[in-house]
């Protein structure tokens, strides 16, 4: 049985390779023509040394010079002698340029364009080559604006196993597609975009997750919660999303459905504006304790506007509590440009 592994660069290029039974990771890579890290190819100088994010390997055979006991508890391993014994994801350490290797181009039609409220909306695209299509839940993609020659980024709305591929956009006065999709955008329009990319997304669910999304910055959260439900039982998973005004508030129907369907989530949001009808008024941190956060034994996954992310980090330090792990993406509306930080 084969597995898929997916190589997350230090600089946010995501690619896929098929590893066969027996095969290592670096094996597999190679015949895909991704040249990672590599040097002695026997488990003895720890070149290729690697973090493991998601799934099950067996790291067959090293001396301790390239992989101490303690790296390799903390999910390090090394891809020249890691066989698969599940699908994997691998934070490698070089950038894709390094390794010969780009993120990957698609061409796709819109199918759908849903306006939820007046300034947000969802795009779905059918893509062309849906099947070489790969990403992990929380990635985005750069996507060409028709007729603007420019890209902005935008993160995937909906699940890796879904046919059709969505995303959430917040519209912007004389924003490239905030133009394009109020104004011109039809079903049947053909888009291009690239990707996979960024290092926000979903790692494997060890513990309690936080889930805090500004705006439209729920768009990744929304194809993580759409990954669990067709993943085994999870530990509790809360989200908190937050807005500026009850306008927009979107996807609460589709944040029911996953607390229907996902029996370890919860859900709330808040409203800033302070004529909101909204049961709570005010920041998601207002919404935030070291209970909701564990005790610190919580996975925290972060996606908004600048202010909103530095405002919760802020506001974790000063609860004194330290997450196990912290994952955030800053995004700034109409930009091609993200910060995109996880620590494990």
């Amino acid at each position: 049985m084969s597995f898929q592994v997916a190589l997350n660069f230090e600089d946010g290029v995501t690619r896929f390779v098929e590893c066969r039974p027996g095969e290592t990771v670096a094996e597999a890579s190679y015949k895909a023509r991704i040249n990672i890290p590599l040097d002695c190819r026997d488990g003895a100088c720890g070149t290729c040394k690697s973090r493991c994010d998601a799934g099950r390997y067996d790291g067959g055979d090293y001396i301790d010079e390239a992989l101490t006991d303690d790296e390799a508890a903390d999910g390090y391993c090394l891809p020249c002698q890691m066989t698969p014994l599940s699908d994997l994801v691998l934070r490698i350490p070089s950038s894709s340029a390094a390794a010969k290797t780009a993120a990957v181009t698609h061409h796709a039609t819109v199918a759908e364009i849903v306006r939820h409220s007046p300034g947000t909306i969802e795009f779905t695209l059918d893509v062309d080559d849906r099947d070489a299509l790969d990403f992990l839940p929380g990635q985005y993609v750069n996507v060409d604006v028709p007729g603007a020659g420019v890209t902005r980024s935008y993160s995937f709305s909906s699940g890796p196993a879904r046919r059709q591929v969505s995303f959430l956009v917040r519209t912007v006065p004389g924003g490239a597609m905030s133009g394009y999709l109020t104004e011109h955008a039809r079903a049947g329009d053909r888009l291009t975009f690239t990707g996979p990319l960024g290092s926000f997304y979903l790692r494997e669910l060890t513990r309690p997750a936080l889930l805090l999304a500004g705006g439209t910055g729920l768009a990744p959260l929304l194809a993580m919660l759409d990954t669990m439900t067709g993943a085994p039982p999870a530990p509790p998973v809360r989200l908190i999303y937050g807005v500026t005004t009850d306008r927009d508030l979107v996807h609460l129907d589709t944040l029911e459905h996953y607390a229907q369907a996902l029996p370890s989530f919860t859900f709330d949001h808040c409203v800033a504006d302070a004529a909101s009808t909204a049961r709570n008024k005010g920041y998601v941190t207002g919404l935030m304790d070291a209970g909701t956060l564990h005790g610190g034994d919580t996975d925290v996954y972060l996606c908004g506007p600048p202010p909103m992310v530095e405002a919760v980090r802020t506001h974790i330090a000063a609860l004194g509590v330290t997450p196990a792990g912290f994952h955030y993406e800053k995004f700034t509306p109409a930009a091609a440009v993200r910060e995109t930080v996880g620590a494990a």
